[in-house]
């Protein structure tokens, strides 16, 4: 068994930004190894074939982690789990690619710029570089 990096899937069902940059970074995962570990504590390890914008997960070559505790697993190959089971999802360290990560969450945490005359104006008040509000 590999050295996964675990991460845990959060929102799982909200359609938020996070949720869209976890189904993102998931999409260039397609064709890998993973582990997903669900929330009743089943471990199964395959190849990622697809995700969805739910973070709904399908494997292919399907193992059982813990073969002696879930033996009526054992016969399972290819699976569709609704990304509201999951609890972690297990990554390769070779498969993370950090700086694109990290890019996306300072992108994330940015703070957005206000609309310029005209918009909306439901935009969050920002400092100009002279320490003015806009």
């Amino acid at each position: 068994f590999f050295f996964f990096h675990r991460c845990k899937v959060v929102g799982a069902l909200r359609q938020d930004h996070t949720t869209m940059l976890f189904y993102s970074f998931f999409k260039t995962l397609v064709g890998k190894k993973i582990a997903v570990e669900l929330k009743n504590d089943v471990v199964l390890s395959g190849t990622l074939h697809s995700v969805d914008q739910y973070l709904n997960v399908k494997l292919t070559d399907v193992q059982v982690v813990d073969k002696e505790k879930y033996p009526q697993l054992l016969a399972l190959r290819n699976c569709f789990i609704r990304g509201s089971v999951v609890r972690y999802i297990q990554i390769p360290p070779g498969d993370v690619d950090t700086e694109l990560l990290q890019d996306a969450a300072r992108k994330e945490n940015s703070p957005q710029q206000s609309t310029l005359a005209g918009g909306t104006g439901g935009g969050k008040a920002t400092t100009a570089s002279d320490g003015k509000k806009t």
